[in-house]
């Protein structure tokens, strides 16, 4: 078995850290060259390539994302130890990088994320953004996974798995009123409030409506889950939502739910690529919310 010599395991992590053997070098005080034979020596010992050269950039494979995140755990548990030592706390901890699209139900998130939230051995790091900058993250191994509304192709250079994690009912909610709501008649003359075009669930109503020869009135339309149901909450008009967007409101009768649309499903994906070193945390996240969807279609 190969000695993990640390003082490598130290240059590679501030290599990691400047993305460049250069500015590594003059941070650390010794030559590049110097500093390229102990990240060579590394490499050999742990027999994976840690960096790949990207425009000029050194960027971590997927090896070595694996190796800086044990590289950084070594070094905060001896920061603990001299921390226990000294009578002070400190407890290890496990990191997960998750992104998610930025039209992403938060309460959906909450809720994958509950059984880690509190831990004292856990620490997410949270990240929003459109898919392909959250893609281009995870093809970088800069996160574990990407949560979306929407499955990713695979191919041949992008091998993304995408696996479901829940379906939630689509529904009609606005204020409560007295007058009986008629699906879809009444579609003609009530004010909607609509998710953008590329939203998979208007796509399917903008169907609906058409089958049933009916041309909306459009309130609003928005690509944020969270405005949208604010605007909900403020009457201008009855929001096409996932209930789970609006779970609060409909517990507390803020908002009820006028109609629900059999037909409609929102769907909630976790993208990965394929890995050899999985995050632990993230198979276990992954494990509760497949009984979660398979308990739904039982």
């Amino acid at each position: 078995m190969a000695f993990l010599n640390y003082h490598h395991l130290r240059y590679f992590r501030a290599i990691a850290h400047a993305r460049s053997l250069t500015m590594a070098a003059e941070r650390l005080n010794i030559s590049q060259s110097a500093l390229s034979i102990q990240l060579r020596a590394l490499e050999e010992s742990l027999g994976q390539l840690l960096f790949e050269r990207r425009n000029k950039t050194l960027v971590l494979t997927e090896a070595g994302r694996i190796a800086l995140e044990y590289a950084e755990t070594i070094f905060r548990s001896g920061e603990e130890m001299q921390a226990v030592l000294r009578g002070e706390e400190g407890g290890r901890r496990r990191i997960l990088r998750l992104g998610a699209v930025a039209t992403l139900s938060r309460n959906f998130q909450i809720g994958l994320l509950k059984p880690l939230l509190g831990r004292s051995d856990v620490e997410l790091a949270l990240h929003s953004g459109t898919l392909r900058d959250l893609l281009v993250q995870l093809r970088s191994h800069a996160l574990d996974a990407v949560l979306s509304n929407l499955p990713v192709k695979r191919d041949a250079e992008t091998p993304w798995h995408s696996q479901l994690l829940a379906e939630e009912a689509v529904s009609l909610v606005g204020k409560a009123s007295r007058t009986k709501f008629r699906f879809p008649e009444d579609l003609r003359t009530t004010p909607l409030v609509l998710p953008s075009l590329d939203s998979s669930i208007r796509a399917g109503f903008d169907l609906l409506l058409e089958r049933h020869g009916i041309r909306p009135q459009i309130a609003a339309e928005v690509d944020d889950m969270a405005l949208l149901r604010l605007l909900a909450r403020e009457g201008a008009g009855l929001a096409l939502v996932p209930a789970v967007v609006v779970r609060g409101e409909l517990e507390a009768g803020t908002l009820v739910e006028r109609h629900r649309i059999g037909e409609l499903k929102e769907s909630f994906y976790a993208i990965t690529p394929s890995r050899r070193f999985p995050n632990p945390l993230l198979s276990e996240l992954m494990r509760g919310a497949g009984k979660q969807v398979r308990k739904g279609r039982n």
